[in-house]
């Protein structure tokens, strides 16, 4: 499993992020814009509506960027920090016509990253009492995985791994492509010896075979209750455990209680609801 401090977002991340949503949002360039004069310079806020977690101000400050680097930004808001409705997030001076073309774009950023972390908040609220670790999954936009997985660590939830390449998770098909579960372990172990091999089981026999082979991890995959507190008594310190599966706000609670390691929830990534947020001309400057 992934240290929430060991996947870095880097520079060329965002950078490709916003370049992308100015291309598909703003193409040959703001016609309607062009319509205010090109020396009026103004000021904006940005203000959400509702309460929720505040997230994204990389990617705010490089779409700003990109747009015109004439706008000057004043954050009023801490990433990961709560906010309530009708708070101040940021404040934007600069150009007019920049303002008014940058304006969708550092939105849709700052409210869809506001929304998982908004997310990810909720459920860890629901943690509370328990050790278990909450994890996002792969079930991402595409395109924005590493900013919706920082959003999650900016909230306080932690990592799976990033994608293919940075920890093995050998799952059903995958199994009945290399034969058992110890063969895969084994496949794994020399492949790539430092990264963590996880197994996903759908039984206890299943789970012995794993520990057996020496998997880092279990994925118990839709396990009743009971049945994962019987996972949880069989692996006994010898594997960590992920529940995954049927987890949602009314369930991850018994589940974590039962004794999990880690909880994933594709929900977190996958069904976000963006906070709403809105940006509005305050006056000439």
């Amino acid at each position: 499993m992934q240290d929430p401090a060991a996947i870095k977002i880097s520079k060329d991340d965002i950078k490709n992020n916003v370049a992308a949503a100015i291309a598909e949002d703003v193409g040959s360039g703001d016609i309607t814009a062009c319509l205010i004069d090109a020396q009026q310079r103004a000021r904006a806020i940005v203000i959400t509506r509702e309460a929720g977690v505040f997230c994204g101000r990389p990617w705010g400050e490089e779409t700003c960027r990109q747009i015109d680097p004439a706008i000057t930004l004043q954050w009023l808001a801490d990433e990961g920090s709560r906010v309530e409705p009708n708070q101040q997030l940021l404040t934007l001076e600069g150009p007019t016509r920049s303002l008014l073309t940058v304006e969708r774009t550092l939105l849709n950023f700052l409210q869809l990253l506001s929304g998982t972390a908004t997310a990810t908040k909720r459920y860890l609220q629901l943690l509370e009492g328990t050790d278990c670790k909450l994890l996002d999954t792969r079930k991402t936009i595409p395109g924005l995985r590493a900013a919706q997985k920082y959003a999650v660590r900016s909230a306080g939830g932690s990592n799976h791994r990033m994608g293919l390449y940075d920890a093995f998770l050998i799952k059903e098909n995958h199994l009945d492509a290399a034969g058992s579960i110890a063969n895969a372990v084994r496949q794994a172990k020399a492949v790539s010896p430092e990264k963590p091999v996880e197994v996903e089981v759908e039984t206890l026999d299943q789970l012995a075979e794993a520990i057996a082979a020496g998997a880092q991890i279990a994925l118990i995959d839709n396990f009743s209750l009971p049945l994962t507190a019987k996972a949880v008594a069989l692996a006994a310190g010898k594997i960590k455990l992920e529940a995954s599966g049927g987890v949602d706000e009314n369930t991850i609670t018994d589940i974590a209680r039962a004794g999990v390691d880690y909880v994933s929830v594709g929900n977190l990534t996958k069904e976000v609801k963006p906070l709403d947020l809105s940006m509005q001309l305050q006056s000439e400057i």
